[in-house]
């Protein structure tokens, strides 16, 4: 499942309403094309959306999605802190837990399969976004 976070990482509110629908089209157009597949879920770039930003968008058929555990995976140069990382998600999980993890982050790739292995000892199991009940 593909989620669109626009094509450039802007923050949303500061964007006029055209700005902001090319951002977020222009990727859903290249999704499309390159895997035939519709995107219907956006997270909006640093967490930052306004009423006007969620009506935009929903208005472009997509359902704003917000994390719910995030910490500062993404700094580069924060990395080397695996530990860290580790208790920073084990220690905020909860029913119904978002979690937000970068790509970027060679922490979140050492610890990733460590963390998924303890969360579901925990009790807790992974579901794909559409299998969250609505």
């Amino acid at each position: 499942m593909y989620g669109n976070h626009t094509v450039n990482h802007k923050s949303l509110p500061d964007l006029k309403e055209d700005v902001l629908k090319e951002e977020v089209m222009k990727l859903h157009q290249v999704i499309f094309e390159k895997y035939g597949y519709e995107m219907k879920y956006i997270r909006p770039p640093r967490g930052e959306y306004s009423e006007k930003t969620l009506a935009i968008t929903q208005n472009l058929g997509y359902t704003n999605v917000m994390w719910s555990l995030a910490y500062d995976d993404w700094d580069e140069n924060k990395q080397g802190r695996t530990e860290y990382g580790k208790k920073k998600i084990l220690e905020n999980i909860h029913p119904g837990a978002v979690i937000l993890l970068h790509a970027t982050s060679k922490d979140n790739s050492e610890i990733l399969g460590e963390l998924i292995r303890e969360i579901k000892n925990q009790g807790y199991e992974f579901k794909n976004i559409d299998e969250f009940e609505k």
